[in-house]
């Protein structure tokens, strides 16, 4: 999933814009304002999907652009009419929030608003993606069906971490958080983690994303000795500023060879602990590819920050 290019397919479905005498259900339905003018503005668009589109058997909705991101008061608006909508869309399982790229605004300066309602307005839903993090909150949910959760941003707030380790998500198995850094709002540190790691919320997880991190080693420490990590099938430290310390403590800590798949795409490691890496782990895919150098003055970047 790029940030660079508007989603084709989410939910397993393409993505389509309203139109008349399509199936409901085959499609995630994209809807947007226009992000540099006011006209068409999302509640516009909504109204022209529900006037287009069989709105009881939609099962997936894409939200696009809803006004020029870093500079817009209406970072609300999107969650309240998706959240006012839940009688209309009884079908729905699957919301992504935030569809913008970077040529509309970088990631970091997209305002977002709290998601909560989303989550208690659609009691069935199954998925919930999140791009941007500028306003972003999130209170402990309960939450009995939802599968995936997913938050893409340049900083994650450490209030919306903390969140998702004190709710319970009994059917989730896929968390993927880009905690970003603390330049853009990406507060977050070892006690926030805390309530993830454990795992108590989240019995069903299969799959754990702790991403593009600025503090990616501290990370890695964390993870190496959590409780979550044994139930695990993949795990996801990518896009961070990984070095040798970090791989240092994962392959000092709990075994990691149940896994199947471990990676650590876009990382500051050696050849040698590479190396060291891939004789560990024999039975499991692990992916080091992308391996980034030090700036003259030893800066390291994340992936996906601005």
């Amino acid at each position: 999933m790029s940030i660079h290019e508007h989603l084709s397919q989410f939910h397993g479905l393409p993505v389509r814009w309203p139109e008349d005498g399509s199936d409901p259900a085959a499609f995630a339905w994209r809807v947007s304002g226009e992000p540099y003018e006011d006209e068409p503005s999302i509640t516009e668009a909504f109204e022209t999907f529900f006037k287009t589109v069989d709105a009881s058997r939609v099962r997936a909705i894409v939200v696009g652009t809803w006004g020029w991101a870093h500079n817009d008061d209406r970072a609300d608006v999107p969650v309240r009419l998706l959240a006012e909508a839940a009688p209309r869309l009884p079908a729905l399982e699957a919301i992504f929030l935030g569809d913008y790229v970077s040529e509309e605004s970088e990631i970091s300066w997209i305002g977002q608003d709290d998601v909560t309602p989303l989550l208690t307005a659609y009691p069935r839903l199954r998925r919930l993606d999140v791009r941007g993090g500028d306003g972003l909150a999130l209170a402990p949910v309960t939450h009995e069906s939802l599968e995936t959760l997913r938050f893409e941003s340049g900083g994650l707030p450490a209030s919306v971490v903390r969140a998702v380790g004190e709710s319970s998500l009994p059917r989730l198995e896929h968390l993927e958080l880009w905690l970003g850094e603390d330049n853009y709002g990406g507060d977050s540190g070892p006690g926030d983690w805390a309530g993830i790691l454990a795992g108590h919320g989240l019995p069903a997880l299969r799959h754990l994303g702790l991403q593009d991190s600025e503090r990616q080693d501290e990370v890695a420490a964390a993870v190496a000795a959590a409780p979550i990590v044994a139930r695990l099938e993949s795990l996801d430290l990518s896009m961070g500023t990984l070095s040798d310390a970090g791989a240092e403590a994962l392959l000092s800590g709990q075994p990691l060879t149940h896994l199947k798949r471990l990676n650590l795409r876009h990382n500051y490691l050696s050849e040698e602990m590479a190396a060291r890496l891939r004789a560990a782990l024999p039975g499991v895919e692990v992916d080091l590819s992308d391996r980034q150098e030090d700036e003259e003055d030893g800066w390291r970047y994340i992936e996906v920050s601005e």
